[in-house]
């Protein structure tokens, strides 16, 4: 490790080894890289001017379930920020335990939500107690890791935008203790929106107070000084792009636009941390979701897609984007540049298009998937002690026959209805009226609902977004009780190897493709037949697409997950039928149609 001085405030300044310092950061996420690309994405941040480095930890992304997190491997977080201290970079850490992020549920781990009487965010004790565990863990690696240890971390913040949420000043008091007690002894920070309840609700004395905004430095800065008069002038997250929804336009901002207001924050002596420097991926199913309406049961759900290239100056893939030069043409105006040639754009791989055939129906494929457990109501996935899937539901609906209403409560959040394994009806979350008319047989029929849960919300009030079916059945006005429910994670799909003779049945539908590579290259994905499909190369599960809804219509394959030879890609035609699909290779990535990205 490099030694280095701490980072200390003097009134407006910050301090390194006696010398008045400018924090030039960027916002660039472990979890959202594959390992083999981080020290790749490093350098592009520090080719643009960055002397300094930030990172979330998502702690579900560690400890997705109550136990041992997981440090190693792609969650081997101290790793990344070794490979940051081997370039000379600084580094700015945001342990949470909340992130918001646009990452599932805000970074919290989905089985908090299994205890319906815990309150997130607060001193509820519960909450509290699952947090300090989490700490026990973490903040030990982080710790060692510190400048006063010989590390690069030269901050660590407490909480995230708290100000957005709560007030509840001993929540913060007892994250504040707990870092300390574990060891935390650089400069501690919050972050809050510029206004004055969010700074008033998120900060702490004696705590550097920091502030988040992507337009109108001035106003955002005068803000941050009539709150806290004698503070360094900080934007902790400059927004010089944004996140995509399903069904909305892929967001930009102009190059010039974004660089003149980075230059606003530099010119008035301010400190920056540009969020994103470099976005990535959500792959998995990790990405997370807004809301718009005042309760979780209205209307206002808005899931995020896979990519998470937030328009940021480097690309999802590592491009240098003309935003990535006009930032560097401004950053160079206040801290010296490094002196070498600007990292080139990888390897990529040749266009191609592969048949992809069908080998399963999901339908014929649940007993090797998944074990159901029996419950005498449907439940959410994170009451059957899971936390991303699909999640199956089965009912044995009896006499008398005929037509009748069926009625499904709180579906989170689309869900396929199936009367004797054939389609009866779609419902998704938002729907104002969620019914399908079944045609029951005198002698009854096997039910079944299918639901294909999206992000849990990750800002906002809302933050307890259970997924599944979280309310109940009916069947017109009577409740359908008595249910085999299972959830299927897909992790292991390599009993689907021996394919059946046929695939028959309705609704989702596995399909293989092969690709031979003579080395391994970055790839842009495309399942252009299918309206719902979830992809995975070489067993890694890569996301999703809605190419009915967009705008997304590529899925970034970064070359280490590639082989040299034969790869094996399988797709999950979330909505069938069976019919041969294609897959394309390409060489571009294909965001979809854009849009102004919003101005905060």
């Amino acid at each position: 490790m490099n030694t280095r001085p701490p980072l200390t405030v003097d009134g407006h300044r910050f301090l390194r080894g006696g010398h008045e310092h400018r924090v030039v950061s960027a916002a660039v996420h472990y979890f959202r890289i594959h390992p083999g690309l981080w020290r790749d994405r490093l350098q592009r941040l520090q080719a643009m001017g960055c002397n300094t480095v930030e990172l979330y930890i998502a702690w579900n992304f560690h400890q997705p379930t109550p136990g041992p997190a997981r440090f190693g491997g792609w969650h081997d977080v101290a790793g990344f920020i070794r490979e940051a201290d081997a370039l000379g970079l600084d580094v700015i850490a945001r342990p949470g335990p909340y992130i918001c992020a646009e990452w599932d549920l805000g970074g919290l781990p989905a089985w908090l939500l299994a205890d319906e009487s815990m309150r997130l965010r607060t001193s509820d004790p519960a909450y509290l107690a699952a947090v300090d565990q989490w700490f026990d863990q973490l903040i030990p690696v982080l710790a060692e890791l510190q400048t006063s240890r010989g590390g690069p971390i030269v901050a660590v913040q407490v909480e995230n935008e708290y100000g957005s949420y709560g007030n509840d000043a001993a929540y913060l008091e007892h994250l504040k203790a707990g870092l300390l007690a574990r060891g935390i002894d650089c400069l501690l920070f919050t972050s809050d929106g510029p206004e004055a309840r969010m700074l008033a609700g998120g900060t702490l004395p004696g705590v550097l107070a920091t502030a988040n905004f992507g337009s109108r430095p001035d106003e955002a800065f005068a803000a941050l000084t009539t709150f806290r008069p004698d503070t360094p002038l900080v934007c902790m997250e400059f927004w010089n792009g944004w996140f995509d929804h399903f069904g909305d336009p892929h967001h930009v901002r102009d190059a010039a636009d974004a660089a003149e207001a980075l230059d606003g924050i530099l010119s008035a002596g301010g400190s920056v941390n540009i969020y994103m420097g470099h976005g990535g991926t959500n792959f998995g199913w990790w990405a997370g979701a807004n809301h718009t309406g005042k309760t979780l049961s209205e209307p206002g759900y808005m899931p995020t897609i896979t990519s998470y290239d937030y328009d940021a100056p480097i690309g999802e893939a590592g491009e240098l984007t003309e935003k990535f030069h006009a930032f560097r043409e401004v950053i160079g105006r206040h801290v010296k540049l490094p002196d070498r040639e600007l990292p080139a754009q990888l390897p990529r791989v040749a266009p191609q298009t592969v048949p992809a055939t069908p080998v399963a129906a999901l339908r014929d494929s649940l007993d090797q998937l998944s074990t159901p457990s029996h419950r005498p109501v449907p439940e959410p996935m994170e009451k059957l002690g899971h936390h991303r899937g699909l999640v199956h539901y089965r009912h044995r609906v009896t006499g008398p026959g005929g037509p009748a209403t069926l009625t499904v409560d709180g579906v989170r959040d689309l869900a396929q209805v199936f009367l004797d394994g054939r389609l009866a009806g779609v419902l998704e979350r938002d729907d104002p009226n969620p019914t399908v008319v079944l045609d029951v047989p005198e002698g009854g029929a096997e039910l079944e609902i299918l639901v294909e849960p999206f992000g849990r919300v990750n800002y906002g009030p809302h933050l307890a977004d259970r997924k599944g079916l979280i309310a109940g059945v009916r069947l017109d006005h009577q409740h359908l009780f008595g249910w085999d429910v299972r959830v299927l994670p897909l992790d292991d799909l390599a009993a689907l190897s021996t394919p059946p003779a046929a695939v028959t049945a309705d609704g989702p539908v596995f399909h293989r493709a092969t690709v031979d590579l003579p080395q391994p290259a970055d790839a842009f994905l495309a399942v252009p037949d299918s309206h719902r499909t979830l992809v995975w190369l070489n067993g890694f599960l890569l996301g999703r697409l809605r190419t009915e809804q967009g705008p997304q219509r590529t899925l970034y394959a970064p070359a280490p997950l590639w082989h040299a030879g034969t790869n094996e890609i399988l797709v999950l035609d979330l909505a069938g039928p069976a019919r041969p699909l294609t897959v394309e290779l390409r060489d571009q990535p294909d965001l979809g149609p854009v849009a102004p990205a919003p101005r905060y």
